[in-house]
């Protein structure tokens, strides 16, 4: 009997939310593996239903090895996932993103293991213009391509879920992985100016993780193969989201690979994107974290 999933990531912002959720929705036991970069043993869920295993994804086959023939599904979230530091961690982002995911795809290839991907508008956003414009979204967008080749040459099944700048309980507020609304949070409990990357009229879709995990649990529930998006309707300039704060904002110099927005993904190599929109606005969150 398939009683496992695996969460690759899951001591991570997104993959320990969604482990969260998962054991109150269904009767599977959980496997997280993790290799701690940017997860924390304080993210982890303490319940018997999971299990927590420190190694990267390029091992996964023989971290797997003795749960392999148990394994109903894998949501393969631990990536290297930040724009501007894959510039400076080339080599982390390339090992984790295509050494490491290619792995992951093969066991899930070999093991007949239902996969859910997590992608992202930078590597689809803005009608595709937007794939090589960091080592993140380029090791991004070739991993759709390879999986849609897998599908094409071996019938991988799998699911797609494009995320939108997610925040919320949980996300990375300080440090090199640090998100934009963790790291405005942070600067704010310190009282000191938020920084803004110029030229600060740079639009992002913010999506609060309950929405994000949300559609994660209902792709693997309906397991149609599909693509799917989640973000927000509403889109903020990032002086919009700092003005939020109702603080002092200072601006920092342009960095490589900035997007100037991020559009809405309305294209995937088989040109269907299932759309979804979240409930909670950035706006309503924010207020209520200052108050």
């Amino acid at each position: 009997m398939k009683k496992y999933i695996v969460i690759t990531g899951g001591a991570g912002f997104v993959g320990s939310n969604l482990i969260e959720f998962l054991i109150k929705k269904t009767n599977k036991k959980i496997i997280s593996i993790d290799n701690y970069s940017s997860g924390y043993v304080r993210n982890h869920i303490k319940s018997n239903k999971v299990k927590y295993i420190k190694g990267n994804t390029a091992n996964i086959n023989q971290i797997l090895a003795r749960y392999k023939n148990k394994i109903h599904s894998l949501f393969h979230f631990g990536e290297f996932a930040r724009i501007f530091k894959s510039f400076k961690k080339f080599n982390d982002c390339f090992q984790s993103n295509s050494i490491g995911s290619k792995e992951v795809f093969k066991f899930c290839l070999d093991n007949n293991v239902r996969l859910i991907y997590s992608a992202t508008s930078a590597s689809l956003g803005n009608n595709g213009n937007d794939k090589n414009l960091s080592p993140y979204s380029f090791t991004k967008a070739k991993n759709l391509e390879l999986l849609e080749n897998l599908k094409k040459w071996f019938n991988l099944k799998f699911d797609i879920i494009y995320f939108y700048n997610v925040y919320g309980p949980k996300q990375i507020k300080s440090g090199e992985m640090a998100t934009v609304i963790g790291i405005f949070e942070d600067l704010y409990e310190k009282d000191k100016p938020l920084t803004i990357v110029e030229p600060g009229n740079q639009t992002r879709r913010f999506t609060h993780i309950s929405d994000t995990v949300e559609i994660c649990y209902k792709a693997w529930l309906k397991n149609k193969s599909a693509h799917y998006s989640i973000s927000h309707k509403k889109s903020y300039s990032i002086e919009e989201v700092a003005k939020m704060f109702k603080t002092k904002i200072r601006y920092i110099k342009p960095r490589l690979g900035e997007r100037y927005a991020s559009a809405l993904t309305n294209m995937s190599l088989n040109n269907k994107i299932n759309r979804n929109y979240g409930k909670i606005d950035l706006k309503d969150y924010v207020s209520s974290f200052i108050k």
